[in-house]
Parts: structure tokens; sequence; C-alpha cells
């Protein structure tokens, strides 16, 4: 019997940073992961805090979260505004109580210490959001149990790298950081 492909959610929304986003869905993507990008709003289009547009593939309302081995949370200011979102602290809540692989970089790490999954266990993000962090970290990506976390922009490749580990393998993440010069 063939292995399942590992698959992914990845978050957008009006203020995602565009590179924390992109940059786990292209490295996925090129280890074979299925990525799905889903919206945050009613509207595909999310328009990003550098004013580029992203059009996702789903609307997350309508996408079953559960599904998927990764949910992958980006940051970017708009991200601060998902801190009142009870449905996105819902999920979270939930793929934590169900052991599920959670990810998330920038300042997105403190949504997740918001929906308190963060309580008792190390997790890192951006320094303007790290102090909210309950154990906050200076590694620049943290692993711990179904919890990913990293610092921004200047880490999406080796937090990408590090995802790809995790959903597929280690020489896949090798091959991937060699032939992207990394």
């Amino acid at each position: 019997m063939a292995a399942k492909t590992p698959s992914a959610l990845v978050l957008v929304f009006d203020g995602v940073e565009e590179i924390e986003a992109l940059t786990p869905v292209d490295i996925l993507r090129r280890a074979g992961v299925k990525v799905t990008i889903a919206s945050v709003s009613d509207s595909l289009t999310v328009v990003g805090r550098n004013n580029i547009q992203i059009t996702a593939e789903s609307n997350l309302d309508q996408t079953d979260h559960s599904a998927f081995d990764l949910f992958l949370l980006p940051g970017g200011p708009g991200v601060l505004e998902l801190i009142g979102n009870q449905a996105i602290l819902d999920i979270l809540k939930s793929r934590a109580q169900n052991e599920q692989r959670t990810a998330a970089i920038c300042a997105a790490p403190k949504v997740l210490a918001t929906a308190g999954i963060l309580d008792s266990i190390p997790a890192t993000g951006h320094s303007s959001v790290r102090s909210d962090l309950p154990n906050p970290s200076d590694e620049r990506v943290v692993s711990s149990g179904s919890i990913t976390s990293s610092q921004g922009v200047g880490t999406a490749i080796e937090f990408s790298l590090a995802l790809v580990k995790q959903l597929v393998d280690k020489q896949t993440a090798n091959e991937i950081a060699a032939s992207i010069h990394f």
C-alpha cells in the first residue's frame, strides 16, 4: 500500500507577510506535500502587507482543517486581528488537543499563545511578540511536540525545511536545501 501523501493547510488574510505564507507553500510543494491555501475572509483574494495579491484555493470556513497533516499560520500585521477570531482559536485548540501538527511564524505564535496552546512548551516568534509568549525562546525555529514556531521572514526557508523534515523526511529536506542553495 502506498504511503499517504502529506497535506498542509496554509492560511492567508489581508496583511499577511507574503514571504512567510508563500515560502512554506513553495518548499512544501517541492517536497511533494499537497498544500491548500485557505483565505480567512469571505474573499479568495487577499492583499498582503506589501500589496501583493494572493488568491487562495478555498475559504477556511469551507475547509475541514482536521483533514490536514499541518495547519500553518503565517505572520504579518494582519495576523494580530486573528487573536479575536474565535473560530481560529477553536481550530488551534482542537488541533492541539488532538496532537495535530500546527506551525506559526513571526507574530502568529502570539495567536497560538492566546489560544492557550503554548502554556507548557517553548516557542519563538518575532521579537515584537516574543515577550508575549509564555515560554519564549530565542532560537530561530522551535519544534515542541506537534507545534513548530519561527521568528519571521529571515527564517522562512529554515522553518519550511523543518516542516518538510516533519512531514516527509530529512533526506528530502536536505535535497531541497541543496537545490535552492540554502
